[in-house]
């Protein structure tokens, strides 16, 4: 990006060759100017323009950026683009480090911003450089589309303004209307409660519609023109488009703009044009459908025309949504304005569009109504209130398990139809709360538990119900408060038994994540009883999950195993809209994992991410790219890890990744920062860690000792790496953990390496046992003798159980432990056999360098130099002209540089957006390039051998 860039941006309005006044906009531009006084003489502050597409916000930025240089201020102007969005930091930068007077020390500025784990540092020298430059007169910094922006920008322009509040320094920002991602939403209401002016666009009125067609057609509109121009809405990009396609109809007689023959037949206009292009396909043939379609239409009749389910458009329609080309209109899709669905009917073929218009018209009035079909009321009649909302809830519950999204704005407008008063608004808001939470909206649901619990005023069954679905909106957020908010419930006296029976399952299931296994048994036995006496078959599958969770704390898999497929089986037949903890499968793909099923645990989670995308679950979405990132991290898949942790992380709900994060993605990210030696990284999630050990479950604690014990032991001090574990190695034997926190076997020689260094070897004895006995009670288990051979090798120093251990790896899926036993095994030959110990390290090097594990790599390096032998840099995994990128980043650099965008790259490889932008910010930062247009060029140059 480029600030030539952005000021073409700025005024996209204006059709070929003219330049027209700003009009309709006074009022905003009086106020941006009574702010600019106040900047002269040294008072800052933050100015938000907010408004719809097309409306002219950019326009607005660019007439204040020019008031501001009029005067003498200095001025920065940036721009977020929606596929730029993975170069960290770049709207911002690029507005303050390009054009004639840039920000002072650009290079070491954009140095630190995509340089891993120096944001604390940039952010202290962005501020001091503003600050210095603020010094020696007024800024002006105009940021423009903040719903495009990346999440550091947010984050930084957040910390900025806050810090510089007191400096004569003006943040002029604007952001489209509507819905906005969850972190924008974020920084939109801390700028608000900072004091933001808010200067909200709405349509022009007739005067200045008037006057821009003037300004167009060098004449003053007769009527007839009027009557066309006002179809625009006051909307300035598309009153402008509309009168660039009106110039060859129109004539001039008497200082008079006429229709020389009548409205003219609609044509394409170019931000529609502009808009449809950059769609995915699905959604793409959606809207044209829809605008071949006539009028508002149903996602129902849009599934028949093209063949498809409804469930099967709900990506397409989100897309089309946020496009802002089609908009909700009660249960019916419609188009933003009829200019917009003229223009894409426009762009058909005339065969299709006769074909597409015939097969709408066609459609058997007598076919089956969809839930939404049955809601839609009769024109112009207000829905009688009670009846309505009845309607509505029996539509979201129908629509719960396949099309969450739908489902939960049906049950919002129930809520908004059900009077305060009215008996069933709490059971409302109950079935509201977990339909706002799997659609990514988890602040607002549990803003809307809490509120009407502050009331007090609920009888036990309403407060039953409410705290049962705050548990469940916990559970991936916060174990300790789901556990609470359960046991509340349950305690409660008159509630149904089958109400009950879901709270003490819901109870179980939180105490089991906590890590308080001796309790969560004990309640899942009396919550068995409950739920059988109910006949409730979703507690069951539940409380199955509990079970198995258990069976494998008592160290028993195979009936871990075997409880953990009978639930799924449930869940699956009674549908995930019922589950009380979704999903269920989570916890079969991280128990097929953690005793080196990977291909079925990796299988698993695919599908789940699948799914769940299809569906617009966010919330399970986010949960299952936090259970791949695991998976694909001990599957030695290094690059691809940290990608999904890092896209489940940009997807986490408005609450935070919270507790379900701490024990997987942070855990991932300190992993892949320990093997690849990036101290930054590392140290950055010690001090999650840290954190972590102040958590009210005990899991969390657990894995946030172990994490920092591995950064100690990285740091080369074992003693205190020892310290960071007595918590766990001295907790109760029934809560104790194996292998200090984790539920990944493979760690036992890990525990028993560390604690060796540091002489504790009673506690690697500990380990030891711990392995064997695992391995002993799971005999079927390779993967499990394996790692107890690994590890009894390295407590009695002895080659024997060291190679046993390597020969058991081979028909394992875990490549990083069996180069970790085949290096040990080496180390132990080099003492005496240095010739026999190098097979052992050149496949242990093999391994590693495929991982992308670069601090083994290295330290497998040294010790065969030390018997003697070097071997050259391995290129495993990457291309010879592309050797800084892995495999993985090198295919999405490939598809960008055919001019695909991030979503279409995503689709292509079926990825979500999220990591596509993680690969592509990674790769950007290995190639040094800044942009598509860069890498673009780049990629040509090497393919052609220059």
């Amino acid at each position: 990006m480029s600030v030539n860039r952005v000021t073409t941006r700025t005024v996209p309005e204006e059709p070929e060759g003219v330049r027209t006044r700003l009009r309709g906009r006074d009022a905003e531009l009086a106020s941006i100017e009574a702010r600019l006084d106040a900047l002269d003489r040294g008072e800052g502050g933050i100015i938000r323009v907010e408004g719809p597409v097309g409306i002219g916000r950019s326009r607005v930025l660019a007439e204040a950026a020019a008031a501001a240089r009029r005067r003498g201020t200095r001025v920065f102007e940036g721009a977020a683009d929606p596929d730029e969005q993975c170069v960290p930091l770049g709207p911002l930068l690029d507005g303050l480090l390009s054009g004639e007077e840039p920000l002072s020390g650009a290079v070491r500025l954009r140095d630190l911003a995509t340089t891993p784990g120096q944001r604390f540092w940039l952010l202290q020298e962005l501020g001091d450089r503003l600050r210095e430059t603020a010094r020696n007169g007024p800024l002006l910094v105009v940021l423009d589309d903040l719903q495009w922006c990346d999440d550091l920008t947010l984050l930084t322009f957040n910390t900025l303004a806050a810090g510089l509040s007191s400096h004569a320094i003006l943040w002029l920002v604007a952001v489209r209307g509507g819905s906005v991602p969850s972190g924008v939403r974020t920084t939109l209401d801390r700028i608000r409660q900072a004091g933001a002016q808010e200067l909200a666009l709405g349509a022009l009125d007739d005067q200045a519609t008037t006057r821009i067609t003037e300004d167009v057609l060098g004449a003053a509109p007769d009527a007839d023109v009027l009557r066309v121009v006002r179809r625009a809405e006051g909307v300035p990009r598309l009153l402008v488009e509309l009168l660039g396609s009106l110039r060859e109809a129109v004539t001039t007689e008497d200082g008079t703009a006429r229709l020389s023959a009548g409205p003219p037949a609609p044509q394409e206009l170019p931000s529609v044009v502009r808009r449809l292009d950059q769609l995915s396909d699905e959604a793409r043939a959606l809207v044209r459908t829809a605008a071949a379609a006539g009028g508002p239409v149903t996602v129902a009749r849009l599934a028949e025309l093209l063949g498809r389910s409804s469930a099967a458009l709900i990506t397409a329609v989100r897309e089309s949504l946020d496009a802002d080309l089609l908009i909700e209109s009660g249960d019916h899709l419609a188009f933003r304005h009829d200019l917009i669905r003229e223009a894409v009917d426009a762009g058909l073929p005339l065969p299709l569009r006769q074909a597409l218009r015939g097969q709408a018209g066609g459609l058997s009035p007598g076919s089956a109504a969809s839930p939404v079909d049955r809601l839609q009321p009769s024109a112009g009649r207000a829905p009688a209130d009670a009846a309505e909302a009845d309607l509505l809830r029996t539509a979201a519950a129908e629509l719960a398990a396949t099309a969450p999204g739908p489902a939960a704005e049906r049950s919002l407008k129930a809520l908004e139809l059900t009077s305060a008063d009215a008996p069933e608004r709490p059971r409302v808001i109950a079935e509201t709360i977990p339909l706002l939470w799997q659609t990514g909206r988890a602040a607002q649901a549990r803003e809307l538990g809490a509120s009407v619990l502050a009331t007090g005023a609920l009888g036990p069954e309403d407060e039953a119900r409410i705290r049962l679905a705050l548990a469940r909106l916990a559970v991936p957020f916060d174990f300790t408060e789901a556990v609470r908010q359960a046991r509340a419930g349950s305690a409660l006296h008159g509630t149904p038994v089958d109400l009950r029976g879901r709270l003490l399952a819901m109870l179980a299931v939180g105490l089991s994540m906590s890590g308080e296994h001796s309790a969560a048994e004990r309640v899942a036995a009396e919550a068995w009883e409950t739920a059988a006496a109910a006949g409730d078959r979703s507690a069951e599958a539940t409380l199955t999950t509990v079970r198995s969770a258990a069976s494998f704390h008592r160290m028993d898999l195979t009936e871990a195993f075997r409880q953990a497929e009978r639930s799924v089986a449930l869940a699956d037949a009674l549908g995930v809209s019922t589950s009380l903890w979704v999903p269920e499968a989570l916890w079969h793909a991280l128990l097929s994992n953690t005793t080196g099923r990977s291909a079925e645990a990796l299988a698993a989670a695919e599908e789940g991410i699948r799914i769940t995308r299809e569906q617009g679950r966010t919330a399970a979405t986010a949960m299952w790219l936090m259970t791949r990132s695991r998976i694909l991290l001990e599957a030695g898949r290094l690059t691809d890890a940290r990608a999904d942790a890092e896209a489940a992380s940009a997807t986490t709900d408005d609450l935070g990744p919270g507790n379900l994060a701490d024990v997987t993605l942070r855990y991932v990210m300190m992993r892949v920062a320990l093997h690849t030696n990036d101290q930054q990284t590392g140290r950055a999630y010690a001090a999650e860690a840290r954190r972590m050990r102040s958590d009210g479950a005990p899991v969390v604690r657990h894995f946030g000792s172990w994490m920092l014990a591995l950064m100690a032991d990285f740091e080369g001090r074992p003693d205190r790496a020892m310290a960071e574990l007595d918590e766990v190695m001295t907790s109760p034997v029934a809560d104790r953990p194996a292998y200090a926190g984790l539920v990944d076997p493979a760690d036992a020689p890990v525990l028993v390496r560390l604690a060796l260094r540091a002489g504790a070897h009673e506690r690697a004895a500990q380990a030891v046992a711990l392995a064997e006995r695992l391995a002993v009670l799971n005999p079927d288990l390779t993967f499990l003798a394996a790692t107890a051979a690994h590890a009894r090798g390295l407590l009695d120093n002895d080659l024997a159980p060291l190679v046993r251990a390597v020969r058991l790896y081979e028909d394992c899926p875990r490549p990083l432990a069996r180069a970790s036993a085949l290096e040990d095994a080496g180390r132990k030959l080099a003492a005496t056999r240095k010739s026999e110990a190098v097979p052992y390290f050149d496949t242990a090097l093999t391994l590693y360098a495929r991982a992308g594990a670069e601090r083994d790599v290295a330290r497998v390096r040294r010790r065969l130099r030390a018997a003697g032998v070097r071997r050259r840099p391995s290129t495993a995994g990457l291309s010879r002209a592309w050797p800084e990128l892995t495999a993985a980043e090198m295919r999405v650099v490939r598809l960008v540089a055919q001019g695909l965008t991030n979503q279409q790259v995503a689709e292509h490889l079926s990825l979500s957006s999220h990591t596509v932008s993680s690969h592509l910010r990674r790769s950007f930062t290995k190639l040094d390039v800044t942009s598509r247009g860069e890498l673009t060029r780049l990629t040509k140059d090497r393919d052609s051998g220059e």
